[in-house]
């Protein structure tokens, strides 16, 4: 199980890579068909797409490095089972959230493939495609945060340090 919620985390972070990409031949298309004297519709929209979609996806992969941003003022002065209590409940918190987020962005991007809503700009795209990126980046985020969760009930989760975390500035 760990390896396949490895690979999910790691497959996410890769089409998180490849929406950059897309961020990159949007802005170089747009470049180029400026100097050239031709223009292509859409690709500042296409541009902000794929940065989102590169945003989302990278949630879970970022979290699970512990690179997402913690404020360990008060976690850093408590040790045993307060610490324990304190990170469960803020766990808790982030799983009850996350799965709103999820809940809600999933619906987002039903409802817009529902009702055929499309970009009210000129390449009209239909507005669930690039939804669909925040709807699974947010899922996958879930994901990690509940196996986050259990790893932390089941006293196997590693926590970043104070110190460990003041070395990766």
């Amino acid at each position: 199980m760990r390896r396949l919620l490895d690979f999910l985390y790691d497959a996410s972070a890769w089409l998180a890579a490849l929406a950059m990409v897309g961020v990159l031949l949007m802005v170089l298309l747009s470049i180029v068909s400026r100097q050239v004297g031709f223009h292509v519709p859409g690709t500042d929209a296409y541009a902000g797409y794929a940065m989102a979609a590169a945003g989302f996806l990278a949630l879970a992969h970022t979290l699970k490095r512990n690179e997402h941003i913690r404020v360990t003022l008060l976690l850093g002065r408590l040790r045993g089972k307060s610490r324990r209590a304190l990170e469960m409940w803020a766990l808790s918190a982030s799983v009850l959230l996350g799965a709103l987020f999820a809940f809600y962005s999933v619906r987002l991007a039903w409802v817009s493939r529902t009702i055929n809503d499309i970009s009210t700009g000129n390449d009209a795209t239909p507005l669930w495609l690039p939804q669909l990126a925040m709807a699974v980046g947010t899922v996958i985020l879930l994901v990690a945060l509940v196996d986050e969760w259990v790893l932390e009930l089941r006293g196997k989760r590693q926590s970043v340090e104070t110190e460990e975390a003041l070395h990766n500035e």
